[in-house]
Protein backbone atom coordinates (compact mmCIF):
# COMPACT_ATOMS: atom_id res chain seq x y z
CA UNK A 1 0.00 0.00 0.00
CA UNK A 2 1.59 3.19 -1.12
CA UNK A 3 0.27 6.87 -0.62
CA UNK A 4 -0.62 7.44 -4.26
CA UNK A 5 -3.04 4.49 -4.40
CA UNK A 6 -6.46 4.10 -4.24
CA UNK A 7 -6.47 1.53 -1.14
CA UNK A 8 -4.59 4.25 0.98
CA UNK A 9 -6.53 7.80 -0.11
CA UNK A 10 -9.95 5.66 0.42
CA UNK A 11 -9.65 2.93 2.54
CA UNK A 12 -6.85 3.40 5.19
CA UNK A 13 -6.38 7.12 5.27
CA UNK A 14 -10.51 7.73 6.33
CA UNK A 15 -10.57 4.72 8.58
CA UNK A 16 -6.71 5.82 10.57
CA UNK A 17 -8.36 10.20 10.83
CA UNK A 18 -11.64 8.47 12.19
CA UNK A 19 -9.95 6.26 14.75
CA UNK A 20 -7.81 9.44 15.30
CA UNK A 21 -9.91 12.07 15.98
CA UNK A 22 -12.38 10.05 17.71
CA UNK A 23 -9.59 8.72 20.78
CA UNK A 24 -9.57 10.49 23.22
CA UNK A 25 -6.51 13.29 23.14
CA UNK A 26 -4.06 11.43 25.93
CA UNK A 27 -4.35 8.02 24.21
CA UNK A 28 -3.73 9.39 20.37
CA UNK A 29 -0.31 7.86 20.13
CA UNK A 30 -2.27 4.26 20.43
CA UNK A 31 -3.94 4.67 17.20
CA UNK A 32 -0.59 6.38 15.56
CA UNK A 33 1.30 3.30 16.84
CA UNK A 34 -1.46 0.62 16.30
CA UNK A 35 -2.41 1.32 12.56
CA UNK A 36 1.13 2.57 11.73
CA UNK A 37 2.06 -1.36 12.66
CA UNK A 38 -1.00 -2.33 10.16
CA UNK A 39 -0.39 -0.03 7.27
CA UNK A 40 3.55 -1.76 7.61
CA UNK A 41 2.18 -4.97 7.85
CA UNK A 42 0.42 -4.77 4.70
CA UNK A 43 3.56 -5.72 3.03
CA UNK A 44 4.41 -8.52 5.00
CA UNK A 45 4.05 -9.82 8.48
CA UNK A 46 7.04 -10.69 9.15
CA UNK A 47 8.73 -7.27 8.16
CA UNK A 48 6.64 -5.74 11.13
CA UNK A 49 8.29 -8.43 13.84
CA UNK A 50 11.98 -7.12 12.63
CA UNK A 51 10.07 -3.30 13.20
CA UNK A 52 9.23 -3.95 16.53
CA UNK A 53 12.01 -5.97 17.84
CA UNK A 54 14.28 -3.07 16.84
CA UNK A 55 12.21 -0.74 18.43
CA UNK A 56 12.19 -2.97 21.41
CA UNK A 57 15.72 -3.34 21.12
CA UNK A 58 16.38 0.34 21.43
CA UNK A 59 13.78 1.19 23.53
CA UNK A 60 15.65 -0.99 25.83
CA UNK A 61 19.27 -0.52 25.51
CA UNK A 62 18.39 2.96 25.87
CA UNK A 63 16.86 3.05 29.34
CA UNK A 64 19.38 0.41 30.62
CA UNK A 65 21.83 3.26 29.60
CA UNK A 66 20.12 5.86 31.44
CA UNK A 67 19.98 4.02 34.42
CA UNK A 68 23.70 3.25 34.33
CA UNK A 69 24.01 7.12 32.76
CA UNK A 70 24.68 7.48 29.53
CA UNK A 71 28.80 8.76 29.39
CA UNK A 72 29.92 6.42 31.97
CA UNK A 73 32.09 3.02 30.65
CA UNK A 74 29.14 0.95 31.31
CA UNK A 75 26.93 3.83 29.24
CA UNK A 76 29.16 3.70 26.72
CA UNK A 77 29.67 -0.01 25.90
CA UNK A 78 25.47 -0.23 25.84
CA UNK A 79 25.45 2.81 23.59
CA UNK A 80 28.20 0.47 21.30
CA UNK A 81 25.78 -2.68 21.25
CA UNK A 82 22.95 -0.29 20.32
CA UNK A 83 24.32 1.01 17.59
CA UNK A 84 26.11 -2.44 17.15
CA UNK A 85 22.62 -3.97 16.97
CA UNK A 86 20.85 -1.75 14.82
CA UNK A 87 23.84 -1.93 11.92
CA UNK A 88 24.12 -5.24 12.44
CA UNK A 89 20.40 -5.67 11.19
CA UNK A 90 20.69 -3.55 8.48
CA UNK A 91 23.93 -4.76 7.04
CA UNK A 92 22.64 -8.63 7.37
CA UNK A 93 19.18 -7.41 5.11
CA UNK A 94 20.66 -5.27 2.95
CA UNK A 95 24.64 -5.87 2.26
CA UNK A 96 24.56 -10.29 2.76
CA UNK A 97 23.78 -10.34 -1.01
CA UNK A 98 25.53 -8.12 -2.42
CA UNK A 99 28.95 -9.24 0.28
CA UNK A 100 28.26 -13.14 -0.66
CA UNK A 101 27.64 -12.42 -4.57
CA UNK A 102 30.85 -10.33 -4.55
CA UNK A 103 32.61 -13.25 -2.81
CA UNK A 104 31.24 -15.99 -5.45
CA UNK A 105 32.41 -13.66 -7.91
CA UNK A 106 35.97 -14.26 -6.36
CA UNK A 107 35.70 -18.05 -6.00
CA UNK A 108 34.75 -18.15 -9.86
CA UNK A 109 37.61 -16.14 -10.37
CA UNK A 110 39.45 -18.75 -8.81
CA UNK A 111 38.35 -21.22 -10.23
CA UNK A 112 36.22 -22.70 -6.79
CA UNK A 113 32.79 -23.12 -6.81
CA UNK A 114 30.49 -20.61 -5.18
CA UNK A 115 29.09 -20.71 -2.01
CA UNK A 116 25.00 -21.95 -1.84
CA UNK A 117 23.16 -18.99 -0.95
CA UNK A 118 19.13 -17.80 -0.74
CA UNK A 119 18.43 -14.62 -1.49
CA UNK A 120 17.10 -12.23 1.68
CA UNK A 121 14.15 -9.76 0.84
CA UNK A 122 14.96 -6.29 1.61
CA UNK A 123 12.24 -4.86 4.61
CA UNK A 124 10.38 -1.86 3.33
CA UNK A 125 11.88 0.97 4.79
CA UNK A 126 14.71 -0.46 7.06
CA UNK A 127 17.15 2.24 6.46
CA UNK A 128 15.06 4.94 7.51
CA UNK A 129 13.73 3.24 10.85
CA UNK A 130 17.63 2.16 11.87
CA UNK A 131 18.82 5.25 11.17
CA UNK A 132 16.38 6.68 13.51
CA UNK A 133 17.56 4.54 15.84
CA UNK A 134 21.10 5.29 15.77
CA UNK A 135 20.28 8.93 16.02
CA UNK A 136 17.76 8.39 19.04
CA UNK A 137 20.61 5.93 20.41
CA UNK A 138 23.52 8.63 20.02
CA UNK A 139 21.70 11.84 21.13
CA UNK A 140 21.06 10.65 24.41
CA UNK A 141 24.68 9.11 24.85
CA UNK A 142 25.42 12.70 24.03
CA UNK A 143 22.80 14.21 26.68
CA UNK A 144 21.32 15.91 23.37
CA UNK A 145 17.65 14.82 24.44
CA UNK A 146 15.74 13.40 27.07
CA UNK A 147 15.17 9.66 27.82
CA UNK A 148 11.33 8.60 26.35
CA UNK A 149 10.03 6.89 29.08
CA UNK A 150 6.93 5.78 27.73
CA UNK A 151 7.35 3.02 25.48
CA UNK A 152 4.17 3.73 23.15
CA UNK A 153 5.13 7.68 22.70
CA UNK A 154 8.81 6.10 21.43
CA UNK A 155 7.28 3.30 19.09
CA UNK A 156 4.73 5.83 17.54
CA UNK A 157 7.94 8.17 16.95
CA UNK A 158 9.22 4.83 15.06
CA UNK A 159 6.26 3.90 13.46
CA UNK A 160 4.28 7.21 12.19
CA UNK A 161 3.26 5.71 9.12
CA UNK A 162 3.56 8.85 7.07
CA UNK A 163 7.67 8.95 7.44
CA UNK A 164 8.37 4.88 8.18
CA UNK A 165 8.85 3.96 4.75
CA UNK A 166 10.72 6.75 2.84
CA UNK A 167 11.31 9.46 5.48
CA UNK A 168 12.00 12.27 5.96
CA UNK A 169 14.39 11.17 8.96
CA UNK A 170 13.03 12.47 11.81
CA UNK A 171 15.02 12.75 15.41
CA UNK A 172 13.24 12.23 18.27
CA UNK A 173 14.10 15.71 19.49
CA UNK A 174 12.29 16.99 16.53
CA UNK A 175 8.66 16.03 17.66
CA UNK A 176 9.54 15.19 21.10
CA UNK A 177 7.25 17.91 22.65
CA UNK A 178 4.66 16.85 20.21
CA UNK A 179 4.50 13.31 21.10
CA UNK A 180 3.62 14.64 24.78
CA UNK A 181 1.13 16.94 23.10
CA UNK A 182 0.06 18.64 20.11
CA UNK A 183 -2.12 21.04 18.60
CA UNK A 184 -4.92 20.27 16.65
CA UNK A 185 -7.02 22.40 14.36
CA UNK A 186 -9.01 22.61 11.19
CA UNK A 187 -6.42 25.66 9.66
CA UNK A 188 -3.47 23.03 10.74
CA UNK A 189 -5.34 20.26 9.03
CA UNK A 190 -6.53 21.85 6.16
CA UNK A 191 -2.51 22.88 5.93
CA UNK A 192 -1.50 19.62 5.96
CA UNK A 193 -4.39 18.19 3.59
CA UNK A 194 -3.51 21.11 0.65
CA UNK A 195 0.31 20.06 1.32
CA UNK A 196 -0.81 16.25 0.39
CA UNK A 197 -2.23 17.14 -2.43
CA UNK A 198 0.47 18.90 -3.71
CA UNK A 199 2.68 16.01 -3.14
CA UNK A 200 0.57 13.70 -4.65
CA UNK A 201 -0.05 15.99 -7.62
CA UNK A 202 4.07 15.76 -8.04
CA UNK A 203 3.80 12.33 -7.54
CA UNK A 204 1.52 11.06 -9.96
CA UNK A 205 1.03 13.40 -12.60
CA UNK A 206 5.11 14.32 -12.84
CA UNK A 207 6.99 11.25 -11.92
CA UNK A 208 4.89 8.40 -12.71
CA UNK A 209 4.68 10.05 -16.23
CA UNK A 210 8.51 10.14 -16.75
CA UNK A 211 8.75 7.04 -15.15
CA UNK A 212 8.22 4.79 -18.90
CA UNK A 213 10.90 6.95 -20.58
CA UNK A 214 13.05 6.50 -17.84
CA UNK A 215 12.90 2.92 -18.20
CA UNK A 216 13.12 2.83 -21.82
CA UNK A 217 15.83 4.58 -22.35
CA UNK A 218 18.44 2.06 -19.65
CA UNK A 219 17.06 -0.38 -21.18
CA UNK A 220 18.65 0.16 -24.60
CA UNK A 221 21.57 -1.71 -25.76
CA UNK A 222 23.31 1.42 -27.15
CA UNK A 223 21.63 4.50 -26.40
CA UNK A 224 22.31 7.54 -28.58
CA UNK A 225 23.38 10.93 -27.35
CA UNK A 226 19.94 12.39 -27.62
CA UNK A 227 18.54 8.74 -26.10
CA UNK A 228 20.97 9.11 -22.99
CA UNK A 229 20.36 13.13 -22.16
CA UNK A 230 16.71 12.56 -22.18
CA UNK A 231 16.66 9.75 -20.59
CA UNK A 232 19.97 11.16 -18.02
CA UNK A 233 17.22 14.56 -17.65
CA UNK A 234 14.05 12.32 -17.28
CA UNK A 235 14.93 10.62 -14.11
CA UNK A 236 16.78 13.68 -12.98
CA UNK A 237 13.27 15.01 -12.66
CA UNK A 238 11.67 11.91 -12.02
CA UNK A 239 13.47 11.33 -8.85
CA UNK A 240 12.95 14.71 -8.10
CA UNK A 241 9.28 14.86 -8.60
CA UNK A 242 9.04 11.44 -7.00
CA UNK A 243 11.12 11.67 -3.59
CA UNK A 244 9.87 15.28 -3.23
CA UNK A 245 6.28 14.57 -3.57
CA UNK A 246 6.45 11.67 -1.20
CA UNK A 247 8.49 14.00 1.39
CA UNK A 248 5.57 16.56 0.57
CA UNK A 249 2.50 13.91 1.22
CA UNK A 250 4.70 12.50 4.25
CA UNK A 251 4.70 16.66 5.68
CA UNK A 252 1.36 17.00 5.17
CA UNK A 253 -0.28 14.11 6.51
CA UNK A 254 1.88 14.71 9.47
CA UNK A 255 0.16 18.03 10.04
CA UNK A 256 -2.85 16.41 9.95
CA UNK A 257 -2.00 14.72 12.72
CA UNK A 258 -0.33 17.60 14.75
CA UNK A 259 3.63 16.99 13.84
CA UNK A 260 5.99 19.55 12.62
CA UNK A 261 8.15 17.37 10.47
CA UNK A 262 11.29 18.72 9.27
CA UNK A 263 11.21 20.09 5.12
CA UNK A 264 13.66 17.49 2.96
CA UNK A 265 13.64 19.55 0.13
CA UNK A 266 14.35 23.15 -0.98
CA UNK A 267 14.05 23.15 -4.87
CA UNK A 268 17.36 21.24 -4.77
CA UNK A 269 18.05 22.17 -8.60
CA UNK A 270 18.35 25.41 -8.19
CA UNK A 271 21.97 25.16 -6.15
CA UNK A 272 24.71 27.36 -7.74
CA UNK A 273 27.15 24.88 -6.28
CA UNK A 274 27.83 21.04 -5.59
CA UNK A 275 27.95 22.12 -1.82
CA UNK A 276 24.41 24.14 -2.00
CA UNK A 277 22.73 21.07 -3.47
CA UNK A 278 23.55 19.23 -0.26
CA UNK A 279 21.90 21.91 1.55
CA UNK A 280 18.26 21.27 -0.43
CA UNK A 281 18.58 17.65 -1.32
CA UNK A 282 17.24 15.41 0.92
CA UNK A 283 18.09 17.88 3.63
CA UNK A 284 17.03 15.25 6.71
CA UNK A 285 19.88 12.51 5.34
CA UNK A 286 22.57 15.35 4.82
CA UNK A 287 21.80 16.19 8.32
CA UNK A 288 22.46 12.88 9.37
CA UNK A 289 25.65 12.61 7.48
CA UNK A 290 27.19 15.84 8.49
CA UNK A 291 26.56 15.33 12.07
CA UNK A 292 26.55 11.31 13.05
CA UNK A 293 29.28 10.44 10.27
CA UNK A 294 30.98 13.36 9.52
CA UNK A 295 31.63 15.00 12.27
CA UNK A 296 32.29 11.69 14.16
CA UNK A 297 34.98 10.96 11.55
CA UNK A 298 37.31 14.10 12.71
CA UNK A 299 35.48 16.91 10.24
CA UNK A 300 37.57 19.58 9.29
CA UNK A 301 39.51 19.45 12.58
CA UNK A 302 42.49 17.57 11.34
CA UNK A 303 43.83 19.35 8.83
CA UNK A 304 42.91 20.08 4.75
CA UNK A 305 44.20 16.82 3.98
CA UNK A 306 42.32 14.92 6.90
CA UNK A 307 38.80 17.08 5.71
CA UNK A 308 39.15 15.61 1.80
CA UNK A 309 39.31 12.11 3.00
CA UNK A 310 36.26 12.35 5.55
CA UNK A 311 34.08 14.17 3.00
CA UNK A 312 35.25 11.46 0.31
CA UNK A 313 34.21 9.23 3.45
CA UNK A 314 31.13 10.09 4.15
CA UNK A 315 29.93 10.28 0.88
CA UNK A 316 30.87 7.16 -0.22
CA UNK A 317 28.99 5.59 2.92
CA UNK A 318 25.92 7.76 1.99
CA UNK A 319 26.48 6.39 -1.42
CA UNK A 320 26.41 2.74 0.04
CA UNK A 321 23.75 3.56 2.48
CA UNK A 322 21.37 4.17 -0.68
CA UNK A 323 21.72 0.22 -1.61
CA UNK A 324 24.36 -2.96 -1.98
CA UNK A 325 25.13 -2.03 -5.72
CA UNK A 326 29.01 -1.06 -7.12
CA UNK A 327 26.78 1.78 -8.73
CA UNK A 328 26.04 3.40 -5.60
CA UNK A 329 29.54 2.99 -4.29
CA UNK A 330 30.31 4.87 -7.84
CA UNK A 331 27.91 7.49 -7.02
CA UNK A 332 28.94 8.18 -3.51
CA UNK A 333 32.82 8.61 -4.90
CA UNK A 334 31.45 11.17 -7.53
CA UNK A 335 29.78 13.18 -4.97
CA UNK A 336 32.90 13.17 -2.40
CA UNK A 337 35.07 13.68 -5.02
CA UNK A 338 33.03 17.01 -6.61
CA UNK A 339 32.70 18.10 -2.76
CA UNK A 340 36.36 17.86 -2.10
CA UNK A 341 36.91 19.67 -5.26
CA UNK A 342 34.47 22.12 -4.64
CA UNK A 343 36.37 22.67 -0.51
CA UNK A 344 39.66 22.89 -2.51
CA UNK A 345 38.56 25.79 -5.39
CA UNK A 346 37.43 27.94 -1.98
CA UNK A 347 40.35 27.36 -0.13
CA UNK A 348 42.54 28.48 -2.87
CA UNK A 349 40.66 32.42 -2.59
CA UNK A 350 38.25 31.49 -5.80
CA UNK A 351 35.03 32.99 -4.61
CA UNK A 352 31.59 31.60 -5.74
CA UNK A 353 30.68 31.65 -9.47
CA UNK A 354 28.10 33.24 -10.99
CA UNK A 355 24.91 32.21 -10.65
CA UNK A 356 24.26 31.00 -14.21
CA UNK A 357 27.72 29.00 -14.61
CA UNK A 358 27.36 27.93 -11.14
CA UNK A 359 24.01 26.49 -11.40
CA UNK A 360 25.12 24.71 -15.19
CA UNK A 361 28.05 23.04 -13.82
CA UNK A 362 26.21 21.98 -10.48
CA UNK A 363 23.46 20.04 -12.53
CA UNK A 364 26.16 18.96 -15.09
CA UNK A 365 27.45 16.85 -12.42
CA UNK A 366 24.04 15.84 -10.62
CA UNK A 367 22.92 14.78 -13.83
CA UNK A 368 26.34 12.53 -15.22
CA UNK A 369 25.64 11.33 -10.93
CA UNK A 370 22.41 10.52 -11.02
CA UNK A 371 23.12 7.76 -14.26
CA UNK A 372 25.01 5.38 -11.90
CA UNK A 373 22.53 6.43 -8.88
CA UNK A 374 20.08 4.96 -11.52
CA UNK A 375 21.42 2.11 -13.36
CA UNK A 376 20.71 -1.52 -11.92
CA UNK A 377 24.84 -2.13 -12.67
CA UNK A 378 28.15 -1.26 -13.65
CA UNK A 379 27.97 -2.11 -17.64
CA UNK A 380 24.02 -0.02 -17.72
CA UNK A 381 26.15 2.96 -16.69
CA UNK A 382 29.02 2.41 -18.88
CA UNK A 383 26.92 2.36 -21.68
CA UNK A 384 24.51 5.66 -20.97
CA UNK A 385 27.95 7.49 -20.39
CA UNK A 386 29.18 6.31 -23.90
CA UNK A 387 25.88 7.58 -25.34
CA UNK A 388 26.09 10.80 -23.22
CA UNK A 389 29.69 11.27 -25.31
CA UNK A 390 27.75 10.24 -28.11
CA UNK A 391 29.78 6.99 -28.80
CA UNK A 392 26.37 5.37 -30.18
CA UNK A 393 25.48 7.71 -32.63
CA UNK A 394 23.69 11.01 -32.39
CA UNK A 395 20.07 11.36 -33.08
CA UNK A 396 16.79 9.47 -30.89
CA UNK A 397 16.94 6.24 -32.03
CA UNK A 398 13.88 4.75 -33.11
CA UNK A 399 13.84 2.13 -30.75
CA UNK A 400 13.07 5.00 -28.13
CA UNK A 401 11.32 7.45 -30.69
CA UNK A 402 8.20 5.39 -30.68
CA UNK A 403 7.78 4.78 -27.17
CA UNK A 404 7.62 8.21 -26.16
CA UNK A 405 4.05 9.86 -25.91
CA UNK A 406 3.86 13.24 -26.66
CA UNK A 407 1.93 13.63 -23.33
CA UNK A 408 5.46 12.59 -21.87
CA UNK A 409 7.34 14.96 -23.56
CA UNK A 410 5.43 17.59 -22.76
CA UNK A 411 5.66 16.33 -18.88
CA UNK A 412 9.31 16.50 -19.79
CA UNK A 413 9.10 20.33 -20.97
CA UNK A 414 6.58 21.26 -17.71
CA UNK A 415 8.30 19.74 -14.98
CA UNK A 416 11.42 21.26 -16.36
CA UNK A 417 9.85 24.45 -16.09
CA UNK A 418 8.42 24.02 -12.51
CA UNK A 419 11.88 23.12 -11.23
CA UNK A 420 12.88 26.36 -12.15
CA UNK A 421 9.65 28.07 -11.41
CA UNK A 422 10.94 29.47 -8.18
CA UNK A 423 13.61 31.25 -9.59
CA UNK A 424 11.07 34.23 -10.47
CA UNK A 425 10.83 34.33 -6.51
CA UNK A 426 8.58 37.30 -5.41
CA UNK A 427 7.61 37.75 -9.21
CA UNK A 428 5.45 35.01 -8.32
CA UNK A 429 1.97 35.90 -7.05
CA UNK A 430 1.67 32.70 -5.22
CA UNK A 431 5.12 33.11 -3.07
CA UNK A 432 3.63 35.37 -1.00
CA UNK A 433 1.72 34.53 1.95
CA UNK A 434 -1.98 33.42 1.65
CA UNK A 435 -3.14 36.84 3.27
CA UNK A 436 -0.99 39.13 1.38
CA UNK A 437 -2.16 38.49 -2.36
CA UNK A 438 -4.52 39.61 -4.40
CA UNK A 439 -8.06 37.07 -3.89
CA UNK A 440 -7.95 35.88 -7.43
CA UNK A 441 -4.23 34.63 -6.51
CA UNK A 442 -5.74 33.50 -3.07
CA UNK A 443 -8.17 31.74 -4.84
CA UNK A 444 -5.88 29.59 -6.91
CA UNK A 445 -3.53 28.90 -4.08
CA UNK A 446 -6.71 27.13 -2.38
CA UNK A 447 -8.06 25.70 -5.81
CA UNK A 448 -4.69 24.12 -7.67
CA UNK A 449 -3.74 22.10 -5.62
CA UNK A 450 -7.10 20.23 -5.40
CA UNK A 451 -7.31 20.49 -9.03
CA UNK A 452 -3.43 18.75 -9.20
CA UNK A 453 -4.95 16.02 -7.10
CA UNK A 454 -7.93 15.34 -8.83
CA UNK A 455 -6.02 14.78 -12.42
CA UNK A 456 -3.91 12.63 -10.18
CA UNK A 457 -6.28 10.57 -9.65
CA UNK A 458 -7.64 10.51 -12.80
CA UNK A 459 -4.32 9.47 -14.01
CA UNK A 460 -4.21 6.72 -11.16
CA UNK A 461 -7.30 5.69 -12.54
CA UNK A 462 -6.06 4.98 -16.02
CA UNK A 463 -2.68 3.27 -15.25
CA UNK A 464 -1.06 0.87 -12.22
CA UNK A 465 0.48 2.50 -9.36
CA UNK A 466 4.23 3.34 -9.29
CA UNK A 467 5.69 2.39 -5.99
CA UNK A 468 8.42 5.35 -4.59
CA UNK A 469 11.86 5.13 -6.05
CA UNK A 470 12.97 5.41 -2.36
CA UNK A 471 11.36 2.29 -1.51
CA UNK A 472 14.01 0.33 -3.05
CA UNK A 473 16.57 1.99 -0.49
Amino acid sequence: MIFASFEFLFLFLPLFFAVYYLTPFRYRNWPVLLLSWGFYAWWRVDFLALLAAVTVFTYATVMAMDRVGPKTRNGTRLLTVGLAGNLGVLAYFKYANFGVAAFNDLLAGLGMQPMGWSEILLPIGLSFYVLQSVSYLVDVWRGDVPVSRSFVNYAAYKAIFSQLIAGPIVRYAEIEQELKGRTHSLELFGLGARRFMVGFAMKVAFADTLSPVVDAVFALPAPSLADSWTGAIAYTLQLYFDFAGYSAMAIGLALMMGFHFPENFNFPYLAGSIQNFWQRWHMTLSRFLRDYLYISLGGNRGGEARTYVNLLATMVIGGFWHGANWTFLLWGFWHGGLLAAHRAWRAAGHGPMRYAAGNALTMLAVVVGWVAFRAPDLATTWRMYGGMLGLHGARLSDMLAWQVMPDQWWTLAIALLVAYLPLAGRWLPWERAPASMHPAWRAVWVVAPFVGFILGLVLLYSRAAVPFLYFQF
